[in-house]
């Protein structure tokens, strides 16, 4: 988490059926501020009704990743405006888990706090072996706001999940990776990029459609409803037709 007054600022650029979400800082140290979760949701916005987008990626330029939130603004919370502020980062990371798209935090530097919190309301995450990784709210007298305390738990376990946010101890990416908190370590930030389309080529033979289906059936546990809506869109149809043909589908846009 961070010390000082937000400058940060959210970027979007689309590059064929990939959506980079950039967080830049005149310092080189992003942090999340009230006006700076308000961009985010926006942007996420866009994401989520652009139906030839296949990824998400959110990354920091700079320094970190993200160092948390602006402490600056928060140690002149009443409660209420914590709720307000709590309630905003719920709605914007909620968002970012049911966009249906494949979505990464691609890290370097740092990623605590609200970094780690939008980190794990992606589908993955791939990390530098320099940076940190962890929710260190405790250290200031605070939780994580922002799903955490809900999204950890289900990662790690309670018992690791308890540690780490009882602790605010930031871990290193090899731990992190142990523990299965992130999904690839990578030898530094130049290489994120080199790591990013290995994942896009394993992971684009899937259907948009379909995917975005098995992230709403893990989100709601209604898999029968998921499954059925399948039969609506033209992807099951390409799909099972191209097998039986015994040639590669070629995939509509999601819906």
């Amino acid at each position: 988490m961070a010390g000082e007054k937000s400058q940060t600022d959210v970027r979007l650029a689309i590059e064929g059926t990939v959506a980079r979400v950039t967080f830049v800082s005149p310092n080189g140290v992003n942090i999340f501020s009230s006006r700076v979760i308000t961009n985010l949701g926006n942007v996420v916005e866009q994401i989520a009704g652009n139906s030839a987008l296949r990824f998400v990626v959110f990354r920091g330029e700079g320094r970190v990743f993200l160092a948390g939130a602006d402490i600056a603004e928060m140690s002149q919370f009443d409660a209420d405006q914590g709720r307000a502020f709590a309630n905003t980062g719920h709605r914007v990371f909620d968002a970012i888990e049911a966009l249906p798209q494949v979505t990464f935090a691609a890290i370097h530097g740092a990623a605590l706090g609200g970094g780690c919190e939008l980190a794990i309301a992606c589908d993955f995450r791939l990390i530098t072996r320099d940076a940190k990784i962890g929710s260190p709210e405790t250290r200031l007298g605070l939780i994580p706001g922002w799903g955490g305390t809900q999204r950890l738990p289900r990662y790690l376990g309670l018992g690791v999940a308890r540690r780490l946010m009882y602790s605010g101890e930031a871990i290193s990416a090899e731990e992190a990776h142990r523990i299965g908190l992130v999904d690839e370590v990578v030898e530094n930030a130049a290489e994120l990029d080199a790591a990013l389309g290995r994942w896009f080529k394993q992971l684009a033979p899937g259907s948009p459609a379909a995917i975005a289906r098995v992230k709403r059936a893990v989100l709601t546990g209604d898999e029968v409803n998921a499954f059925a809506s399948c039969f609506a869109v033209p992807d099951a149809k390409i799909g099972t037709t191209a097998f039986l043909e015994k040639r590669p589908p070629s995939w509509a846009r999601w819906e």
